[in-house]
Formats: structure tokens, C-alpha cells, sequence
């Protein structure tokens, strides 16, 4: 049985996946951008994002899952294993010291800590929804599981970043992430509002100058690569 990474507040984790049979999971401006408001409906409330690459056939995502999110039920006689995010509050309190890892539930009503590998498959499922319905498909789009591996030290980090940004570059679609409009490279470069953890991120290459910099330099992915068994 193929072990799946638990995703844990604190812990940074890359996840990707492609479509089915390596189809196209993207096929116009409007899907990719479609995409993007659901990733922010369903990701944003239980995770940072430290940088994303939308493919044509698959994406990837640099996250930090948050700590101590709940969400709190207007209705609470409505079904818990259900989450219904036009009725949900979001806020972040500090839990009890006690409250250990694996805890899933606050005794108080209509409150529950949200479990972010079910808004994953919540993104994943109404996107797939949404892409059915305008060009005329069924079934999955993406592969079963969603893959996610966790990444454990700060040039690890640096690296995913690098390779997230390098994608489209590696895969022939421009010569430089600058080019490539679907990605957080130029969410890092340029000052605008943003949720992306643009400072964190610069932080993590020492300055701006560095980033680009490291970016400017050709990026090996065999190793990545071979990690990944994309």
C-alpha cells in the first residue's frame, strides 16, 4: 500500500498532481483563472502559499499548512463531515497547550478544526465539476491522490521554489519564469497585493537581488525530478 504524507499544521509540504492520463487539465485563460479562484475559496483558509506553477496537464504548490484554524457552523445541527464554506466563519484562535497533533475536535458548538486534505479534494472536485461541464467530458480529471511530500529544511525549500518556478522553462513553454504568466515568479518580483508569502520567500534567497539572481541560473531536475517519479 502507497503511504500518503499526512498533511500537519506547520509543515511545509510540496503538493502536485497532473491530469488523467496526462491530459490537459487547463485549456484557456479562463480555466486558469477559474482555478485560481477556487484554489483561493478552498486553500487559503488552511494554507500559505510560498509558490505555485499551473501546467497545461498538471500544477504543483509550495504550502505551509496553517495552525490553530477552525471554522465555525452558523448552522450547527448541519452535518460536520460536510464543509460548506458560504456558511462558514473563519478565524484563528490558540489552542490548548494540551490539545496534541492529531487532535480533531473543540468542544464548543458548531466548531470543528478544519482537516486540510479534504479542501484539497474540495478544490480538485469542483474544479473537475467546472471543467466538465464546459467541454462536455465526465469522469476524473486528475490522478486518484493528490501527491504532497514534506519538505524539512530551508534549502529544500529554496529548491522547490526554484523548480516550481523553472517548470515551465523545463517543459519548453518559455526560456526564463519571467515569461511564464501562470505562476508565482512574477508575484515575487513586483510590489501589488498579494496572500502569496512574497516576503518569506525573498527572505529565503537572503534579498530580492539573490532571487532573481538564482533564478537567472540554469536549474538541474534530474534530481528533483527522480524524487518526484513525475
Amino acid at each position: 500500500m502507497q503511504y500518503t504524507e499526512p498533511l500537519i499544521g506547520g509543515n511545509f509540504y510540496h503538493i502536485y498532481n497532473r491530469g488523467i492520463d496526462r491530459c490537459d487539465i487547463f485549456r484557456d485563460n479562463d480555466s486558469y483563472k477559474y482555478f485560481q479562484g477556487l484554489y483561493d475559496k478552498f486553500i487559503s483558509p488552511v494554507a500559505d502559499t510560498y509558490a505555485w506553477v499551473l501546467m497545461k496537464n498538471h500544477f504543483h504548490f509550495l504550502v505551509r499548512i496553517k495552525e490553530n484554524v477552525v471554522y465555525k457552523y452558523s448552522n450547527a445541527d448541519r452535518s460536520k463531515d460536510v464543509v460548506r464554506f458560504e456558511e462558514v466563519k473563519w478565524q484563528t484562535i490558540n489552542l490548548s497547550a494540551s490539545a496534541g497533533p492529531d487532535s480533531v475536535k473543540i468542544e464548543v458548538p458548531g466548531v470543528k478544526i478544519p482537516k486540510p486534505y479534504l479542501h484539497f479534494s474540495h478544490l480538485f472536485n469542483a474544479y473537475t465539476k467546472y471543467f466538465n461541464i464546459c467541454y462536455n467530458r465526465h469522469g476524473s480529471l486528475f490522478e486518484r491522490s493528490f501527491k504532497r511530500k514534506l519538505i524539512d529544511n530551508k534549502d529544500y525549500l529554496r529548491q522547490v521554489i526554484l523548480y516550481i518556478h523553472n517548470n515551465p522553462v523545463n517543459h519548453g513553454f518559455c526560456s526564463h519564469p519571467l515569461e511564464y504568466p501562470w505562476s508565482s515568479y512574477l508575484t515575487c518580483i513586483i510590489s501589488k497585493p498579494t496572500k502569496l508569502q512574497r516576503k518569506e520567500v525573498i527572505d529565503l534567497f537572503v534579498d530580492s537581488v539573490q532571487f532573481k539572481k538564482n533564478h537567472d541560473e540554469k536549474f538541474n531536475f534530474d534530481t528533483l525530478e527522480k524524487w518526484l517519479e513525475m
